[in-house]
């Protein structure tokens, strides 16, 4: 009497990502099932290339994403902190089980069109006869902006179906926290750790004083339209991909999305971040003052 087979579990499919992303290891699972096999781990990917590399990697999966490895071989080379020349040590590290992962958030949008109902009671809106036209994972930022019209850009921007503020200026952004070091970063906002669950809301260049950037909790949805008094329509952006023109009637939903990029780091969540911080971007890097006891001594010296 022969054992009947066990079950094999279906084949993934990975995307055609040939040239970009390819499978290398498997990570060991951590767990205290006692039939580790049971419960298959993606293999983490390797990601050659810069910041635009690993950007372009994570719009190659719409759903979950493998765990990656991203080698620096661009300009920048914030989101990748391995460097290429000890590509040997740094695997085989992954193969031994030495490797810590950061999540970071990306964030689901769809772009709705229809005509919308504005309730000025509740300060609340709701469509009618919508239609998705598109839905995306972005890992950085949604970006709307005045587009090539020379007007102010004047959007309404909505947090779980009310009203928190209109947009007069240039456009706005809404970031992931690993976004709030790129275009936000350059808008005056405050940079977040990848670790934090959040969104930033970022305006760009408004026509207010007191509009300062701010951070609402992971998990709440987002809704940009054009203002009622608009008088031009306004542009959108995702991770500087697929702009298309938002016209009156349309509307833009964000929310965190449940599929993040679990990315290796190099040495550590915490070190990796302030190391990408102060090697790319100078963050508080300056010359530092001379010690007082040097400074009397070369006056002293003088006279």
């Amino acid at each position: 009497m022969t054992r009947p087979r066990r079950a094999r579990a279906p084949r993934r499919d990975w995307t055609s990502a040939d040239e970009l992303i390819f499978s290398t290891a498997r990570i060991p699972a951590h767990t205290s099932d006692p039939k580790p096999a049971s419960c298959p781990i993606r293999p983490p990917s390797l990601c050659l290339g810069g910041d635009g590399t690993l950007l372009y990697a994570s719009s190659l999966f719409q759903g979950s994403v493998p765990p990656v490895m991203a080698f620096h071989l661009g300009s920048l080379g914030f989101l990748t902190p391995f460097k290429f020349e000890s590509y040997k040590t740094e695997v085989d590290k992954v193969f031994a089980g030495n490797a810590a992962v950061v999540l970071r958030s990306r964030l689901k949008v769809k772009v709705l069109k229809g005509s919308l109902h504005r309730d000025p009671e509740s300060s609340s809106v709701t469509h009618t006869h919508n239609q998705v036209t598109l839905q995306l994972q972005v890992l950085n930022e949604v970006v709307v902006d005045r587009g090539p019209s020379s007007y102010l850009s004047n959007v309404d921007l909505y947090l779980d179906g009310r009203l928190i503020t209109s947009v007069q200026g240039d456009g706005v952004i809404v970031s992931t926290p690993t976004g709030s070091t790129a275009y936000a970063a350059a808008a005056g906002a405050s940079m977040i750790h990848p670790n934090v669950p959040a969104i930033m809301v970022t305006p760009i260049c408004p026509h207010s004083l007191s509009f300062r950037p701010i951070v609402v909790p992971a998990g709440v949805e987002l809704m940009i339209t054009l203002s009622p008094e608009a008088r031009n329509t306004a542009w959108v952006s995702f991770d500087g991909r697929k702009r298309q023109e938002i016209q009156h009637g349309d509307s833009i939903r964000i929310t965190t999305s449940c599929y993040p990029v679990p990315s290796l780091c190099c040495h550590g969540l915490v070190y990796d971040w302030f190391e990408s911080l102060a090697e790319c971007l100078h963050w508080n890097i300056r010359k530092k003052q001379t010690h007082l006891s040097d400074v009397s001594d070369s006056t002293d010296t003088d006279t």
